[in-house]
């Protein structure tokens, strides 16, 4: 038999291949491959994944979020969950944050309605384990508060935050109480409910690193916390917890002493508000709203108080003093101007001098 030819070869293999596998002659006529109807009918459809396979790089995007929603959310206690507390968490938990919460009064409807979890026993909360705790009580409660805590219960590491309006008492007792292996962020909203009741932009927000450790997680631990009043577009201020004090006095103090001394006063809308008085009245609701047991623990723990009370005192005789000074002045000019009718009356000039300084 004589050899085939690779030609005769190539066609003798290829006409044993199925059609959709045989290699096209050059000259051979292009032809449309044939289409299933089962093809054509699934291109009327919408695109379903049925692989798993298909699906992963979706599980993975989900997968990265949810990781970094885990490593920038805190989970955060709240010892004192009055008023102030729960105008924290709000935010907080706006951010994704996880809450904690325990307080001397029984808050667990309130705490309930923003989905925290309230805990009557500081023990069943502090075996939860919190990254943070925050100190929201009064200035007057603190101490009490920080004896209370089962520090044994915590992590060694757990960062302790303080809100109060003062800076250096709660520092001291912080630093007398905690252990050593506890890290101190010492911090003031300068504002409340009242104040930053719609936004917090612009507003400052004092803090002090009292006590951080040189650990990467703990420094970040740190950061974490600042970056919720960052994102709000607060105002962030870093400064000594005495420098604090010694500003707070002359600023929130002083704020607080005349927002009462005109809520005494009485002072009421009229038809014919001025700009000035609208400010005043919004100066008695923003500090009426606080309790006088903050008002006292601005006064009590700020050395500073004191004098800036005493300030205010002089001030108010100082304009008195003018005032009356000038209607002294009136006066004498009057009386001395009618002197002639007053002899003729029968005062002596002596009756006339003690009339003035009357």
């Amino acid at each position: 038999m004589p050899p085939f030819s690779s030609t005769q070869l190539f066609q003798t293999t290829a006409s044993h291949l199925p059609p959709l596998l045989r290699p096209l002659s050059p000259s051979a006529p292009l032809s449309p491959l044939p289409q299933p109807k089962l093809l054509r009918r699934s291109l009327k459809l919408p695109l379903r994944v049925r692989s798993l396979d298909a699906a992963q790089p979706y599980d993975y995007e989900a997968q990265l979020r949810s990781h970094f929603h885990e490593s920038s959310s805190l989970k955060i206690a709240i010892l004192g969950f009055g008023n102030f507390g729960q105008f924290l968490a709000k935010t907080f938990l706006s951010q994704g944050h996880t809450i904690l919460a325990h307080s001397r009064s029984d808050y667990s409807a309130a705490a309930a309605d923003l989905g925290v979890a309230f805990y009557r026993d500081p023990h069943d909360l502090c075996e939860q384990h919190p990254e943070v705790v925050l100190l929201s009580t009064s200035i007057l409660s603190t101490e009490r508060v920080l004896r209370s805590i089962p520090f044994q219960r915590l992590r060694r590491s757990t960062l302790f935050v303080d809100v109060l309006s003062v800076k250096e008492f709660p520092r001291d007792l912080l630093l007398k109480f905690l252990p050593a292996e506890f890290d101190v962020l010492c911090t003031h909203p300068m504002f409340g409910p009242e104040s930053g009741r719609h936004s917090w932009a612009g507003l400052s927000f004092v803090y002090d690193r009292v006590r951080i450790g040189d650990d990467e997680s703990r420094v970040d631990r740190c950061e974490k916390f600042l970056d919720i009043f960052a994102r709000e577009g607060c105002r962030m201020v870093e400064m000594s917890c005495a420098e604090h004090d010694r500003h707070a006095a002359g600023s929130q103090f002083v704020t607080h002493t005349v927002g009462r001394v005109l809520e005494k006063f009485g002072l009421e809308s009229s038809p014919i508000n001025t700009k000035g008085y609208e400010t005043l009245l919004e100066l008695v609701e923003n500090t009426s709203g606080d309790s006088f047991d903050l008002y006292y623990g601005l006064f009590l723990y700020n050395d500073n108080a004191m004098e800036q009370l005493q300030r205010l005192d002089m001030a108010f005789k100082s304009i008195q003093n003018e005032l009356f000074g000038r209607l002294h002045q009136i006066y004498r000019k009057q009386l001395l101007g009618n002197m002639e009718g007053a002899r003729e009356s029968g005062m002596t000039k002596s009756m006339v001098q003690k009339l003035l300084s009357n």
